[in-house]
């Protein structure tokens, strides 16, 4: 049985917010999350996560630390995903995704005021 793997960056800045984007497949509503993305053939975890923050946001990044491993299944897909702390080293604010998913990226406040 075959696993997809992927990878996902935790990217704080230092006003304590991290980086996130949208993300909207056909038919589906706008999803916010931390850049992530599937590992492509003869890539590392790392390696992954380095280019999916490039490819969705336009930031260069590097890996601090490994700080999550998560197994399940997703609509009947066994997953396997690694999260990764990095700081951001350098580039620009740029949608640059060939999947065409991404439709905004921000740095959202950690800590949110609570809901009532």
């Amino acid at each position: 049985m075959s696993i997809w793997k992927g990878s996902a960056a935790i990217c704080i800045n230092s006003r304590d917010e991290i980086l996130m984007v949208a993300q909207e497949k056909p038919n589906e509503p706008e999803l916010w999350s931390v850049p992530s993305g599937g590992v492509e053939e003869k890539e590392t975890f790392e390696e992954c996560c380095i280019r999916e923050v490039w490819e969705e946001t336009g930031y260069q990044v590097q890996i601090v630390q490994k700080i999550h491993e998560r197994d399940g299944i997703t609509s009947g897909i066994d997953v396997h995903v690694e999260y990764f702390e990095v700081k951001l080293v350098g580039g620009e604010k740029k949608i640059q995704d060939p999947d065409e998913l991404i439709q905004d990226i921000c740095w959202k406040p950690i800590h949110l005021p609570p809901t009532h």
